[in-house]
């Protein structure tokens, strides 16, 4: 079915009916005007709907309709139904002189004109609700699988959660307090499991935990890490109350962490920068890499192709990702669309 959309043989299939009823409606043409003006008929009443048609599907709807324009979008409608009526009855009155019965007057031909220019502009629109009805349903059926994917991914790290934490509290517990980096250590780690975990059950969180966790994550690795390497995180969001959708940030972290270079005669980059210009987050990775192909088709975790795969379900065309590697650097830049958390029900 979605080979039948995708290749537009909805459009086919339309036009071959359309025009298959049209040419057995009007073969009495060819006995009383001839062939030529049969094909006249047949080519004009066509074009002329396909204009209306068309021009309504592609233009009044997205522009109008879908902007909740609804004065313009009546107006510009009324004007392609003119359009048509007009076009058709002159031509109609041409045709009259070749036929034996008498036509009547430049109007008499509006009413049944009009009409099937409403029932083809309907007859269209209802295709082209059921084409988005059929892609929005597969876009929420991908995006389930998707999210089933990821969380699959990231339970297949996971011993039993419940003890795995326990066992954190335990050796949390069991460090000298006056050993407060490894403590300090040890929760940033608990807090890094726990929000992927029990976060991250629905399809946004909030952004300032994103946040919180990119963080976590990124002064775990940054403890790795010695004088040979230049790590930096710059976030410039101090308040974070719009919502985001989760784990699509830090792969291009992971990433970066995972394929960073290890020169001995210069330094090993990485910078992280993160920030917000009205409802637009803007998220910067850069690293310098050894590798000469693209990393991001390599990464391990749930990889940066799925991250490129969520966005397009979850953003459609709201996003803009840039993944580009030239020589031994490699940099990421995404821009989301952020909105506002809902209010709690009182």
């Amino acid at each position: 079915m979605e080979k039948f959309w995708r290749y537009k043989l909805d459009h086919a299939l339309f036009w071959a009916i359309t025009v298959g009823f049209h040419v057995y409606t009007r073969l009495y043409l060819i006995e009383q005007a001839g062939f030529t003006h049969f094909i006249l008929e047949i080519f004009l009443r066509n074009v002329l709907l396909a204009i209306v048609i068309y021009v309504h599907l592609d233009y009044l709807i997205p522009l109008f309709a879908q902007q909740r324009k609804l004065v313009s979008y009546l107006l510009e409608l009324v004007g392609c139904f003119v359009f048509y009526v007009i076009s058709k009855n002159i031509h109609d009155v041409f045709l009259d002189r070749y036929l034996s019965v008498d036509g009547g007057s430049f109007w008499s031909h509006s009413f049944y004109n009009f009409s099937i220019a409403l029932f083809y502009m309907a007859f269209s629109l209802a295709i082209q609700l059921s084409k988005e009805w059929f892609f929005q349903r597969e876009k929420l059926r991908l995006m389930e699988i998707e999210k089933l994917n990821t969380e699959l991914e990231y339970l297949k790290l996971q011993i039993n959660p419940h003890f795995l934490f326990n066992s954190l509290n335990t050796i949390y517990f069991q460090i000298d307090k006056a050993n407060g980096l490894a403590r300090e250590t040890l929760l940033k780690f608990s807090d890094l499991l726990r929000y992927p975990l029990y976060e991250c059950n629905g399809r946004e969180v909030e952004l300032k935990k994103e946040l919180a966790y990119i963080k976590n994550y990124f002064d775990l690795q940054r403890l790795r890490k010695d004088e040979h390497y230049q790590v930096s995180l710059k976030c410039e969001i101090t308040e974070a109350n719009q919502m985001v959708a989760p784990l699509l940030l830090v792969p291009f972290v992971e990433n970066a962490f995972k394929h960073i270079s290890h020169f001995q005669d210069r330094a090993n980059k990485i910078e992280v920068e993160i920030s917000r210009e009205h409802n637009l987050l803007k998220f910067h990775v850069f690293n310098t890499t050894e590798q000469s192909g693209q990393p991001s088709e390599r990464s391990g975790g749930i990889g940066l192709k799925n991250v490129r795969r969520r966005l397009e379900l979850i953003y459609g065309e709201s996003y803009l990702l840039d993944i580009r590697q030239t020589g031994k650097e490699f940099e990421v830049n995404l821009i989301l669309p952020l909105h506002e958390a809902a209010l709690p029900d009182h």
